[in-house]
């Protein structure tokens, strides 16, 4: 289980316990990726059936870098994803490798997640077994949350490909390789909650605006199968509108916009990225709204 982090101390030991007491009867190897911080080697543990490992990052820094670092430095059959500051709750493990056991087409496996946000939780789950490519065209489906990853390392590895580290900004990486793997088969989820996902006031991309809109003006130009869906085309052309209104690239946010009505005039977020624009709302406060309902921009 592949674990980055980055100065996060506390809820890094929080993550790790609740790995290592998940009730999957096989062995259990977290291994802990340090990023441009100081690995804590106190943390390392010998047991052979609950290891833990402490690296640090030897690709590129940021979450990319850190993933792949951790998931060249296993060689175990399944390799997972958390969070520094994200929690597996109980049962998460051995649902999901039932889920792959039953799937055995399927290369990842996700799970329902709960949001965390300014002390209230809300439930995201799928109501589906399998999540296909034209599904994830139309939507980013955030109910599959990389804290619930859980791939076949071999797929991975010698078939899906690593995490792509050439992402303006390691943004949306998660979403891009949710769209390779699809590419190849159905994404397994297992039914029910088994992530606590925190999310906090002050994110890492919340003044990154130019970095967000260039990666999703990246991933549109990898994927050409966005123009078969005029709906997700649609989605990722209003955050763009709506990154380039929040940093204040009014311009260019007209141009984004006009974009997104003419691929798909209900999208919603092309008239919130008009309102940023035109200063009628805050970037943040329709942030701050979106985020206390367990959804982003």
């Amino acid at each position: 289980m592949v674990v980055p982090t980055r100065n996060r101390p506390e809820l890094l030991r929080k993550a790790i316990d609740a790995i290592l007491g998940q009730d999957y009867p096989g062995p259990v190897e977290v291994v802990v990726v340090y990023d441009q911080s100081e690995p804590d080697f106190s943390l390392c543990a010998d047991d052979p059936r609950r290891r833990v490992r402490v690296i640090t990052n030897e690709r590129t820094q940021g979450l990319a870098g850190g993933r792949n670092t951790g998931i060249l430095a296993t060689a175990a059959d399944l390799v997972a994803f958390c969070d520094d500051d994200d929690e597996w709750l109980p049962g998460k493990l051995a649902a999901q490798v039932a889920m792959l056991d039953a799937h055995p087409a399927s290369e990842l496996c996700s799970i329902g997640v709960v949001i965390d946000y300014d002390g209230k939780d809300v439930d995201r789950t799928l109501d589906r077994p399998l999540v296909t490519l034209p599904e994830l065209l139309r939507s980013r489906l955030t109910e599959l949350h990389p804290s619930t990853f859980l791939f076949r390392r071999p797929a991975l590895v010698d078939g899906i490909g690593l995490v792509d580290e050439n992402i303006p900004g390691s943004y949306a990486e998660d979403y891009e390789l949710l769209l390779r793997v699809a590419r190849r088969a159905p994404i397994a989820n297992a039914p029910g909650v088994g992530v606590r996902v925190r999310w906090h006031r002050q994110s890492y991309f919340t003044a990154r605006w130019g970095t967000i809109a260039e990666a999703l003006e990246w991933l549109l130009e990898r994927y050409p199968e966005f123009e078969g869906a005029p709906r997700g085309h649609a989605r990722i052309t209003g955050q763009i509108a709506f990154a380039q209104a929040a940093g204040g690239h009014r311009k260019d946010a007209m141009r984004w916009v006009k974009k997104t009505i003419r691929h798909s005039p209900r999208e919603a977020r092309s008239y919130l990225a008009l309102a940023v624009a035109t200063r009628l709302v805050s970037a943040d406060t329709v942030l701050r709204r979106l985020h206390q309902r367990g959804r982003g921009i």
